[in-house]
């Protein structure tokens, strides 16, 4: 029997890739597991989004292949890239990696079996060219009845609605890795959250590159471009919403990756309507300066942005806004940065990330003349994350005294709704809860971006004065 050990770097969606290569070893007999040193393959499942995950990326396939070296007994340990970097850099990284066995890219997640199976029949000699194999454009996009092995806990799933993009933002390169946005039918992904459902997860995360873009890839299929302005001529998340709210059981649906662009007053509304929505919302804003959302190609306005951050706190009650910036970016003024941090001031997300700007290679921006030093764009992160954790702090502060309902992830750790898996804060309970269930407690004090609680109708200890001495 072969044993696959693989690593998952990067972010959710490329965790689903991963667990849909697992899926397809386990189906196939191969044992998966966590020991690269005792594997016959490693996988490396790369990301590539920006500089610093393509290093994280480089470092771990070094480090994949000197481990080999070193193991005696593990020297015909076969060594494959996926993923990300593989797709980004097809033609490059076979001639600059050449201790790697094979490079596969993401429509080949599917086909990781015969790609081992075919690496085992056939050995390679020193100095021959790895296995590659690698679509140009990528078209994949998995069903509800794709084989997947979940990796994470038990009590939550991503659930993957849509993949690829078609925005033009000047600083990213994901297009060009994931191809045009292609979307699911509502069908499909209502399969697959029933079936989670049923199998116990208590949270269902839906990602893609837009979630709000879901469906309307295939309006102007039938009716045109001007389809998009009527979304009773197809799917759309607000749709879908709707449906994954009717499958029963006792489950929260979170919404990530949204764009500004493309939210609407029906998408507001039915997350109001829907009690098994989170009243969570992350959506990346990436400036507030007209003159930087230009140079982005965000497709908005600053305008737009504000316009559509008060219609959403004033449509969905108890909201929390999940954003994030990016500083730096070629061309930023003074009066960009300040307009940025007074927006941030006066907004007060609930979440809020900072990018410094990373000049992609291949991006429009990477060719701008105007970019900055690196020392201004870690003075402008700095100075953005300073105003943000204070911000975080006092609305901390407003939560002592409530009453949450918190999904436990371990003893005596928790999420409320308002904190999405791996990416923002989390409860500390003073005692050990039911783990992957929920629970309500009461919110009596913070720590940093985290909240710490007591089980509802419990009172923190009173501390008893020592008796004085006879």
């Amino acid at each position: 029997m072969i044993s696959v050990s693989l690593i998952s770097l990067g972010c959710a969606k490329n965790l689903i890739d991963s667990e849909i290569m697992v899926g397809h070893l386990l189906a196939a007999g191969m044992q998966v597991i966590p020991e690269a040193a005792k594997a016959d393959v490693v996988i490396v499942n790369t990301c590539s989004f920006i500089d610093s995950a393509k290093e994280e990326s480089i470092q771990t396939i070094l480090e994949a292949n000197e481990q080999r070296g070193l193991r005696k007994r593990r020297r015909d340990q076969k060594l494959i890239v996926a993923g990300c970097m593989s797709q980004r850099f097809a033609k490059e990284l076979p001639g600059e990696m050449p201790e790697v066995d094979a490079f596969i890219g993401l429509d080949q997640v599917t086909k990781i079996v015969p790609l081992i199976e075919k690496l085992f029949d056939h050995e390679r000699a020193r100095g021959e060219a790895p296995v590659t194999e690698i679509n140009r454009r990528s078209t994949f996009i998995p069903d509800f009845d794709t084989p997947r092995f979940r990796l994470t806990p038990r009590h939550f799933a991503y659930v993957k609605i849509a993949e690829g993009c078609n925005h033009p933002c000047t600083f990213c390169i994901i297009p060009q890795i994931r191809g045009r946005h292609r979307s699911r039918t509502i069908e499909s992904v209502v399969r697959e959250a029933r079936q989670l459902v049923a199998e116990g997860v208590k949270e269902l995360n839906l990602i893609s590159q837009d979630t709000t873009y879901f469906g309307m890839d295939r309006w102007s299929e039938h009716a045109g471009p001007r389809a998009k302005l009527d979304s009773a001529r197809g799917d759309t998340l607000a749709l879908l919403l709707r449906e994954l709210n009717a499958i029963e059981g006792d489950f929260w649906i979170r919404l990530l990756y949204t764009h500004p662009a493309h939210w609407s007053d029906e998408l507001i509304r039915t997350i109001a309507e829907c009690p098994k929505i989170a009243r969570y919302v992350d959506m990346p804003l990436q400036h507030i300066s007209d003159h930087m959302l230009g140079k982005m190609q965000r497709e908005t306005s600053s305008k737009h942005i504000r316009d559509l951050v008060r219609a959403i706190r004033a449509g969905i009650p108890g909201i929390t806004l999940r954003t994030t910036f990016i500083v730096g970016f070629p061309g930023e003024t003074e009066a960009d940065f300040a307009e940025l941090l007074a927006f941030i001031r006066q907004t007060r997300f609930e979440r809020l990330g900072v990018f410094r700007y990373s000049q992609e290679e291949g991006t429009r921006a990477a060719k701008s003349a105007e970019q900055l030093p690196d020392k201004l764009k870690e003075q402008r992160f700095h100075a953005a994350m300073a105003l943000q954790q204070s911000i975080a702090r006092e609305l901390g502060t407003n939560e002592v005294g409530r009453t949450l309902r918190v999904l436990v992830e371990a003893p005596g750790i928790a999420r409320a709704m308002g904190d999405a898996p791996d990416i923002d804060g989390r409860v500390f309970v003073a005692r050990a809860l039911p783990v992957s269930e929920f629970a309500d407690v009461t919110i009596n004090g913070v720590r940093d971006y985290d909240l710490l609680a007591l089980p509802r109708g419990e009172h923190p200890a009173r501390s008893v004065a020592p008796k004085p001495a006879r």
